[in-house]
């Protein structure tokens, strides 16, 4: 089954298309022509907000089961931030590198490192809402940037449970554990049981 997605960012499309290839079910594929569509504005100040916005805009473009989604990194030390405003932390053009940079300026000599990555997945078909769902993952702040796997935040954010960053691990591994394979996993249990797709 084909499931349509609205992202331009080739980390994340990467990780849409693993996780349905690991459940065997789902193909994952962005929106025809998305390039040619006009992104919205985010104006919310939550994840699920910007989520159902982008679904809900986006779905006019297809009729297929498709989804959008928001997702970033909450530090604890710093009330919640960068939080919605992840990809763009340190300015409407930011990359990584500077992203990471400011994250571990504004994180030195701080001693409570806690963080969680959050992703919100809304479903939309037809102009409608479906559903929508969360993803976390629990982890701490670095001091220094680890690995080279994944984008964004993924070498600042230690993993416990592996011992190391998400920047250090394959994109196979990863998605084990992450915020946004959680959410993803509990997107395509959704279509399987509402009768959507054969087991």
């Amino acid at each position: 089954m084909i499931v349509r997605c609205a992202t331009s960012n080739p980390g994340k499309l990467r990780e849409f298309r693993l996780a349905g290839a690991e459940d065997g079910n789902f193909a994952v594929e962005p929106i025809a022509n998305l390039q040619d569509i006009p992104p919205p504005e985010e104006t919310g100040d939550t994840f699920e907000f910007n989520a159902v916005e982008k679904a809900l805009y986006y779905a006019a473009h297809t009729g297929d089961w498709m989804f959008a989604e928001d997702s970033g990194l909450e530090v604890e030390a710093l009330d919640g931030s960068p939080g919605v405003y992840s990809a763009r932390f340190a300015g409407p053009d930011a990359d990584d590198r500077a992203n990471n940079s400011l994250l571990l300026e504004k994180m030195n000599g701080v001693a409570d490192r806690r963080a969680q990555f959050v992703c919100l997945i809304a479903l939309a078909r037809e102009g409608k809402l479906v559903r929508t769902f969360r993803g976390e993952v629990k982890g701490e702040i670095v001091n220094e940037a680890r690995g080279r796997q994944g984008f964004g935040y993924d070498p600042l954010f230690y993993y416990a449970p592996f011992g190391c960053t998400f920047g250090e691990v394959e994109a196979g591994e990863k998605m084990k554990v992450s915020h946004r394979a959680c959410a993803l996993r509990a997107l395509f249990e959704f279509l399987r049981t509402n009768g959507h797709v054969a087991k």
